[in-house]
């Protein structure tokens, strides 16, 4: 019986511990950025294509070619647009361009594989 008690309270601290582990912001930022991006740039970007200028894609060599290949890059035309690009500032915050542009440049860096 003794040993049943100590087997169960063992259990519980490690779970008390688990609890209390920090969500780590990547993994956040991630599940934010792909949730952001399904609702405000997969309708233009499916896949990381883009259906009205073929060649202004979010796949790597795009990016490069056009020097977006970085979070600063792509939070800022994210932030202010250009030509046929909406401006996301009066829609989304800060944070949620931060998090859509890490998982843009992400997914580029990934080939717009599925997860």
């Amino acid at each position: 019986m003794k040993s049943l008690i100590k087997i169960i309270l063992f259990t519980l601290l490690l779970l008390i511990v688990y609890l209390q582990q920090p969500v780590f912001a990547d993994t956040v930022d991630g599940v934010n950025g792909a949730k952001i991006f399904s609702a405000n740039c997969a309708g233009c970007h499916i896949n990381g294509g883009n259906i009205i200028r073929r060649g202004k894609n979010l796949k790597m060599k795009a990016l490069k070619k056009y020097k977006m290949d970085s979070v600063e890059a792509i939070s800022n035309i994210v932030t202010y647009g250009k030509n046929n690009m909406s401006a996301y500032k009066d829609r989304l915050s800060e944070s949620e361009i931060q998090s859509v542009s890490t998982y843009v440049l992400e997914q580029a860096e990934n080939n717009w594989r599925k997860r």
